[in-house]
């Protein structure tokens, strides 16, 4: 169901509401009682009801497969060689 907002000329009063598409205009503000209230021409709103597919459904499962452009992995060849990798900190209790 959309929701259309609407708002009033004379007081200002302004409202968001919750309507079928075949509902009547709403036309007497609810604040001041006349007859100029309008339907404002906003972005679209909607709401969703019932079962079907919402963002919240997937939450925590798996995540969707990734396109890879390449099955295997891609080496580059470098003209500097390879530096040796670091040696962690001994952890020796008799060196102080």
């Amino acid at each position: 169901m959309p929701i259309y907002a609407y708002r009033c000329e004379e007081c200002g009063f302004a409202k968001d509401v919750l309507q079928k598409l075949s509902d009547p205009v709403l036309t007497e503000c609810p604040q001041c009682g006349k007859s100029t209230f309008k339907k404002q021409l906003t972005a679209a709103g909607f709401q969703l009801k019932g079962s079907g597919w919402y963002v919240t459904d997937f939450r925590g499962g798996d995540k969707p497969p990734t396109t890879a452009t390449s099955a295997t992995p891609v080496e580059t060849k470098s003209s500097e060689p390879a530096a040796p990798a670091a040696k962690p900190p001994s952890t020796d209790s008799t060196t102080k």
